[in-house]
This record gives structure tokens, sequence and C-alpha cells, in this order.
């Protein structure tokens, strides 16, 4: 008997006759308060992978958190905005009962051979068999990746010391290991925790407004990675006025370029 990964038990999506999907909170994702918001964002997702008129691979998605989502059922409601001969632009919205938390663009295109050259490359850093896996300790949802800190792991003291940058770099990988595609890729962008905790070392409340990830890679790359472990690292941007930025880069094993991540993070002093 074949168990069901626990990632795909929590993006697991019914359709609807109306062209909706039914889905639900997953427990062995949960935050502090609410679902881990990686899970949502590849909920949201997975939603337009399994459209039936879906054109093409995931290019760009921008998930826009606009209220807290609670534990229990909700449903996503893709949509095709336009669609052109090798394009398509969808817009998704994510409800519980009748009040929208989420809204989402997801841009998918069918990808062609073209010349490619990335300039962000990978930095050199020790392989993941030769680095320490990381002890995950509090919310539910850090307990489904396996972590290994390189640089700028979660501070150990609430002291308050200001640090001069809030790089953060590790290996991930989905735990237990589970081959990669775009939904889990997509739950991989958002394992960072919130910048301003690592540049101050000060706990304050933060939430998740915007999330944007850019898939780099098509379908076959990203199988190519299989299970193996992914170098992803983050730095904050911009700090004031009640929010800051970050962007973000996931390679696979081999150094390419899989992804890239930005997102807006409010905070409160």
């Amino acid at each position: 008997m074949t168990t069901q990964h626990v990632f795909d038990e929590a993006i697991a999506l019914q359709p609807q006759g109306d062209g909706a999907f039914a889905g639900h909170t997953s427990p062995a994702y949960a935050n502090m308060i609410g679902p881990f918001g990686g899970i949502t964002a590849a909920q949201v997702l997975n939603a337009v992978l399994l459209h039936p008129d879906r054109l093409g691979e995931p290019v760009a998605m921008t998930v826009n958190f606009a209220g807290p989502v609670a534990d229990g059922p909700f449903t996503i409601r893709p949509r095709a905005a336009r669609t052109n001969r090798s394009t398509q632009h969808w817009t998704v919205e994510l409800l519980q009962g009748d009040e929208l938390l989420v809204t989402a663009t997801v841009f998918t295109a069918a990808r062609r051979e073209t010349w490619k050259g990335h300039e962000t490359q990978m930095p050199q850093v020790p392989r993941p068999q030769d680095t320490p896996v990381t002890p995950r300790h509090g919310v539910e949802w850090l307990q489904r990746y396996e972590m290994r800190f390189l640089e700028g792991p979660i501070p150990s003291k609430w002291d308050g010391t200001v640090r001069d940058d809030s790089l953060t770099r590790l290996w991930v990988r989905d735990q237990p290991p589970r081959p990669l595609d775009y939904a889990s890729l997509t739950g991989l962008a958002d394992v960072f925790f919130p910048r301003i905790w690592l540049r101050r070392a000060k706990f304050v409340p933060i939430g998740t407004v915007s999330m944007t990830v850019y898939y780099h890679a098509d379908a076959a790359h990203l199988a190519a990675a299989g299970t193996g472990h992914l170098l992803i690292q983050a730095q904050g941007q911009g700090f004031g006025g009640g929010y800051f930025d970050h962007a973000g880069q996931l390679w696979d094993e081999q150094g390419t370029l899989l992804a890239t991540t930005h997102q807006v993070v409010y905070y409160k002093e």
C-alpha cells in the first residue's frame, strides 16, 4: 500500500461543478496563527495546475494575503483572464464562506528553447552531506522540512542585537523527501523566517502581505532535481514604516537557478 506524501495531502483539491476547487487546511502545516503561508501559496498554484484549461507551465505567481486563513475548509476559484497563443494569465481567489482571504495572479506559458545565462550564481558552500541538520523546534510546519543552516539561523537569544545584514543561507528539502515540482518549489520559497527577526534579534509580530515567485526552470529540470536538497538564501532590502521586503534565490545541488522570490512583510513594534 502506497502512502501519500503529507505535502500532497495538504495541497489536495476537489473540483467543483463551477470550475472552483474545494480544499482544507492541513494541521501538518500549521503556523502560529493559521496555516504556513507557503502551503497556502502551493494550494493556490495547484488550483491552476489542475485546471483543465491550463496552457503551459508556471513562469510567475504573486499571492496577496488579504486576511488570515482559519483552520478548516476553503474554496479556490481560478479563472483564465486571458489566453494567448503561448501564454496565459490567471486570477485566483481563495475564500472561506463569503470572505475573500487570498488573491493571486499566475502567469503560465509554453516555454521555448532559447539562449539562457543566469547572472545570479550559486555561492560556493559546503555540500548538504557535509552540513549537519539543524534541529527544528516550534510550529508544526517546520517539521515538514529538513534544514541545514549555513549562515543566518534564527537568533538563539532575543537580546536586540543589531546585525549589519539579514542574510540567511541553508540547504533544505521536504521531510520526508519528495520529488520536486512546481507546487513544492513554491512552498520551499517561503521557508525563510522573517528578516526583521535576524536583523534585530527581536521577536516582533509579523505577517506576510505579498509573495512573488519567478520560476526559472521547466518541469524537466525540476524532475531532474528529484529528492535532492536546494540551496536557498534570502536577504532583506528595505525596512521601515511597519514593512520590510526580502529577495531570495533557490538553486538545486548542481547549481541550476530554479526560482527567485520576493516578499513584503508587515511587522509591529
